[in-house]
């Protein structure tokens, strides 16, 4: 037999005694049956976006993939883009939310590349829209409706020196997108939009406003922590249909797209079309991950609001969740 055959002899047997492993339960780690080598040593890049749930689902994952063997890289990524770049090239292996509120149209542009593929949802449903404290309500008692807004003594109630006698609405981060600039245009709010630098400092805004009673009107979203710590309501807009973002006549303002609420709906998972073939059981553990909304916003509640790392965070429900994740690898 030639070196060659030999090679190929063993390697096949080496593979043999692989798959076998991984069908008795796999190598052991502290007690734990867990998966053999992983099918690649190349790192699976899972990214993280700008707000904490996404990287802490990001880290829950991945904690899972390196106890099955896989090596894992997180690259900080940009939300709308990189489902056409990023996972679409394969820089990008794997994305963890999604959401149908702000990200329909970039998923329907990664849909028509062909390179990506959408993994499914995530589990919990996806709202986000302007939001107030309760206490603010006096002020402007025709709240929740979004026509309360346009009464100039309303709109004076949410100013600050700056946006004076003009509202002032905290938007998301300007990579979030959301439309809320060309709704007010749309909708004729005497508002001033003032997009926060990030999500850890839209939040930290609404925490100091709500100890002093102070006036504010900002983007919440769930799933969050935040409408459960704070009493408080969503801004009633007309009702979002995909239309109304392309068709001036399709709600209120005959003249004006953009003129009703956010979308609602799932939050995806996306992965780089080519993950099932190269980590066929990452790509699987990725498929079935879901996380359970409660369960999501105290763990996130942890990160913000004690301190912990997302890590530690993470390593928790891994440990207290091992048979589950287990049975999303089989």
């Amino acid at each position: 037999m030639s070196m060659n055959s030999r090679f190929s002899t063993i390697r096949r047997g080496a593979i043999a005694v692989a798959t076998a492993a991984w069908c008795l339960g796999g190598s052991t780690l502290g007690g734990t049956a867990l998966a053999a080598a992983p099918e690649s040593n190349d790192p699976i890049k899972i990214a993280l976006f700008d707000w904490t749930s996404v990287n802490l689902n990001a880290k829950i994952l991945g904690g899972i993939l390196e106890k099955l063997g896989y090596t894992v890289e997180y690259p900080t990524a940009d939300y709308l883009s990189s489902l056409t770049t990023g996972l679409a090239d394969g820089d990008l292996t794997v994305g963890m939310e999604f959401w149908d509120t702000t990200a329909g149209e970039a998923m329907k542009a990664s849909d028509a590349t062909g390179q990506t593929e959408k993994l499914g949802p995530l589990g919990p449903k996806a709202k986000e829209e302007w939001w107030y404290p309760l206490y603010m309500k006096d002020k402007c008692p025709g709240l929740p409706n979004w026509e309360a807004l346009k009464d100039p003594k309303c709109a004076e109630a949410f100013s600050t020196p700056e946006t004076a006698p003009n509202g002032r609405y905290v938007g998301g981060p300007v990579t979030w997108e959301g439309f809320d600039d060309e709704r007010v245009v749309s909708l004729g709010l005497p508002f001033t939009v003032i997009h926060a630098g990030t999500d850890a400092a839209m939040f930290a805004e609404l925490d100091s406003a709500y100890q002093r009673q102070a006036p504010i009107m900002l983007w919440v979203y769930s799933p969050h922590w935040a409408p459960a710590k704070y009493k408080g309501e969503w801004v009633e807009f007309p009702e979002y249909s995909p239309e109304c973002y392309t068709d001036p006549k399709a709600s209120v303002n005959p003249d004006a797209q953009y003129d009703c609420g956010k979308p609602h709906g799932d939050i995806w998972k996306y992965a780089w079309g080519g993950m099932k073939d190269k980590w066929p059981v990452a790509h699987k553990v990725a498929k079935a991950y879901t996380m359970d909304t409660d369960v999501l916003n105290a763990m996130s509640g942890q990160i913000d609001l004690d301190g912990k790392a997302p890590e530690d965070v993470a390593a928790e429900w891994i440990a207290a969740n091992e048979a589950t994740w287990k049975k999303w690898a089989e």
